[in-house]
């Protein structure tokens, strides 16, 4: 490869007689991202999370102006001591529901209290059919007395909204809104994080008292509640920051040296958040720990430049000499690494859901930024750097200390040792394959995976779930239909078999439906004979009966070419959905409509937006997987120009793989859009370990070295450095197992998990494999190395 080496000899010497002015620009650069940076914000929108083409996210376009419960708040006023039937509870009940009509982005046709004109009570009386508003519009908050509010007890109960808007224990009621993503008519998206304050602002702080509790729930509330417990991060971040530069003191014992890879990897952590702003792009919620994975990505290769730098000046060079050898030798490893971990987020672009995308372009932007900032910012500023002969002598010290330690590892070389180490691999390989076949795909717990069980947001669902037989949790059926679907039994008769089938399976609270309804009406129409309670036949008689629903049900269109039902789900773990989801495929399948016009489509609903995601992932992660590694392979072969390099890179990268699937599944971590881009990035530092360590044993194999002395010398130069990163990093991201946040807990201990794994594997299964790679192959036939040592 001696063109490659030419042009990096070439590069070398531009950067290094010219560095003053790169410095000095890349400083000017830094300065101006960093003020473009003070404007990113955090922000969060409902559409991002919907799969883009998505069966299930098309029948949502199309039909969500006038479907319900997809994008829905829930706020629920409860007594703390005995029941809402008194003045003050429902007094403050009519004050939260003005309150709710008044929000930004309130969908006001949805809102449903006991107070709204929408909630009706029908019967049948002497005088004919009856129709009345639970609470008259001559009741009013002043005017409540003991008879009225029996009054209105009697209708909640006579009109079925006992177990909805008002609890089945009579001690809590409910506010039901739709939220709008965006305000049609001014073009602008909903700020939900500022919703989210305002909910706590203006309803819960205002109304909640030792008396009453105010639970909300909702998605505007989920990701408030997310950005709350986000601001605690950069307590993290801060506290593994300082445990970081502890960490790498110790390891160059230089201030200055510690200084350069963490500032050089903030740079451009600030060069990505500038570049997000002019791209007009915000931070998720959900993605707020890709800034710190980036800075990671950046101080593991910055601890390479520094210990190739320590190691020089150790052997006598001065600091120019010596950066300018760190950046002549690991220039190359280097971008190939970040290349690959380039690719790994490259990958996720093919995943519909714009979250994913966006946070992908992010993530890649900052990768981008690392071959600028730590393989060529960090030693043109080391150049400058200065140290007096004790230092040398200092580090030559505990550069022999270190050496004696890793030489040890150096017993996987040998050919016995290497045949029962790569043994070992493929047997756990084999192993953490079959253990992952079970990995789920979606959230494994009730509630809201990315929070804590004890949380006010996770604690207010389970009091609403407990006490209703409604929750945030609905899936939506849509029936297309014939024009003449309304007045036809036969559609009514399939709907109604569809909600019986549906009302028995596990996982489903209840099932509210046009057929259910009709049968209520029509019964109530013939003097409420019990055995009316069924679907008229005739066409005028299901007219009839289905003329006194209201018009915001939400079950129907004004065409009449739309049905739907809402199935209410106990939770949203992958398991019940994917259970409901197969029960409705396999029910269309073995029950075809009498008319082949009809239509069963899934589905709207919020769970029906998170199906559509739990199906996007585990479709497309094998395929990303795939070009992660593929990419990964031709980046290797390009490099080394022999099969085996890409064996030997890969093994050990995807035995970790593999065992970060079987650690989600012990831990209880699924598959989401939170974790997906986590084990990308973790696959992107392992192929860090794997290129820097790979490299330095080609180039002393091309020295002749016999295979043990080969590795006893490669694990001496970056093996120490291998393994302090990896500790470093672990050490820093384990503190996040303290988070308010259960994501960034459970993704501190997984990726504390996979840092340390990849670096075992790497200094372990790679020297055996190379060895027994040598011991069948012609010395002289294994890969050359891409460049040589100074």
């Amino acid at each position: 490869m001696v063109g490659t080496n030419r042009f990096v000899l070439a590069l070398e010497g531009y950067l290094f007689r010219r560095r003053a002015i790169v410095l000095a620009g890349l400083l000017l650069f830094t300065s101006l991202m960093a003020f473009k940076a003070m404007e990113l914000r955090i922000s969060t929108h409902f559409d991002k999370q919907i799969p883009i083409g998505h069966e299930y996210s098309q029948v949502f376009f199309k039909y969500r102006n006038e479907l319900f419960g997809t994008n829905r708040l829930m706020i629920s006023l409860r007594a703390r001591n005995g029941d809402i039937w008194n003045p003050t509870t429902l007094g403050k009940l009519h004050q939260i529901t003005q309150s709710v009509l008044f929000l930004p982005g309130v969908d006001r046709r949805s809102v449903q209290s006991l107070w709204t004109p929408n909630i009706l009570l029908h019967e049948l009386t002497e005088e004919g059919f009856h129709a009345e508003n639970v609470i008259g519009g001559n009741i009013t908050p002043d005017n409540l007395d003991a008879n009225k509010i029996e009054q209105i007890r009697d209708r909640v109960v006579r009109g079925g909204y006992q177990g909805s808007l008002v609890s089945r224990d009579g001690t809590a009621t409910m506010v039901i809104a739709d939220i709008l993503d965006e305000n049609i008519h001014l073009g602008q998206k909903l700020d939900y994080l500022n919703l989210s304050a305002r909910l706590e602002t203006e309803i819960r702080q205002k109304y909640e008292t030792h008396e009453h509790s105010v639970e909300i729930i909702g998605f505007a509330k989920q990701m408030g509640a997310i950005a709350d417990g986000a601001g605690n991060v950069y307590l993290f971040f801060g506290l593994a920051f300082l445990l970081t530069a502890l960490a790498v003191y110790g390891y160059c014992r230089s201030i200055r040296l510690t200084l350069l890879p963490l500032l050089c990897s903030l740079c451009s952590v600030l060069w990505q958040f500038g570049t997000l702003v002019m791209l007009g792009l915000g931070l998720d919620p959900l993605a707020i720990l890709i800034p710190f994975l980036i800075f990671a990505i950046g101080v593991s290769h910055g601890v390479q430049q520094i210990n190739a730098i320590s190691s020089a000046v150790a052997r006598g060079k001065n600091p120019s000499e010596a950066a300018r050898e760190s950046f002549s030798s690991l220039l190359l490893p280097g971008t190939l690494a970040l290349f690959s971990a380039l690719i790994g987020f490259v990958s996720l672009l093919p995943i519909p859901i714009p979250m994913i995308r966006e946070l992908a372009i992010a993530a890649a932007i900052g990768v981008g930024f690392k071959v600028v900032t730590n393989l060529v910012m960090l030693p043109l500023a080391a150049s400058y750097l200065s140290f007096p002969p004790s230092h040398a002598v200092t580090l030559a010290r505990i550069q022999a200390r270190r050496s004696s330690k890793m030489r040890r590892i150096a017993w996987v070389a040998d050919i016995r040792n290497a045949q029962w180490v790569l043994g070992a691999a493929i047997l756990l390989l084999i192993f953490s394959v079959w253990q992952s076949l079970d990995r789920q795909v979606g959230a494994l717990q009730g509630g809201v995976p990315e929070l804590r069980a004890e949380s006010r947001y996770n604690r207010d669902m389970e009091s609403i779930a407990n006490r209703f037989d409604m929750g945030m949790d609905v899936l939506t059926v849509v029936f297309e239909t014939p024009t003449d679907g309304c007045t036809r039994f036969d559609v009514f008769d399939y709907l109604d078999q569809f909600t019986q089938h549906l009302s028995q399976v596990r996982g489903i609270i209840s099932v509210t439906s046009l057929s259910t309804l009709t049968k209520t009406a029509n019964a109530l129409l013939n003097e409420g004979n019990p055995k009316m309670l069924a679907l008229p036949r005739d066409s005028r008689a299901l007219q009839a009966a289905l003329g006194f629903l209201p018009e915001s049900s939400g079950l129907l269109d004004r065409t009449c070419t739309m049905m739907a039902t809402n199935l209410h789900l106990t939770d949203h773990r992958a398991e019940t959905i994917q259970t409901v989801i197969n029960t409705i495929k396999s029910f269309r399948k073995n029950y075809p409509p009498p008319d082949s016009r009809i239509q069963v489509l899934l589905a709207s609903g919020n769970v029906g937006i998170m199906a559509a995601i739990n199906e996007e992932i585990e479709a497309r992660e094998f395929q990303m997987m795939v070009l992660v590694y593929t990419g990964i392979s031709l980046l290797v072969l390009l490099a080394y120009r022999d099969w085996r390099a890409i064996l030997v890179c890969c093994l050990p990268l995807t035995l970790a793989t593999f065992l970060g699937y079987v650690f989600m599944e012990a831990l209880g971590i699924g598959l989401t859009v939170a974790t997906l881009p986590v084990m990308v990035l973790t696959t992107g530092i392992g192929v860090d370990y794997a290129f820097y360590l790979y490299n330095r044993l080609l180039i002393h194999l091309s020295q002749k070295l016999p295979m043990k002395q080969a590795v006893e010398e490669s694990l001496n130069d970056v093996g120490m450095a291998t393994l302090f990163t990896a500790i470093t990093l672990s050490l820093g991201v384990s503190t996040w197992i303290f988070s308010p946040l259960k994501f960034q807990a459970d993704m501190g201990a997984l990726l504390t998990f996979m840092f340390m794994t990849n670096m075992v594997l790497v200094i372990t299964v790679m020297p055996a494999f190379v060895a027994i790679l040598e011991k069948v192959s012609n010395r002289n036939d294994l890969p050359s190395a891409t460049f040589a040592a100074r």
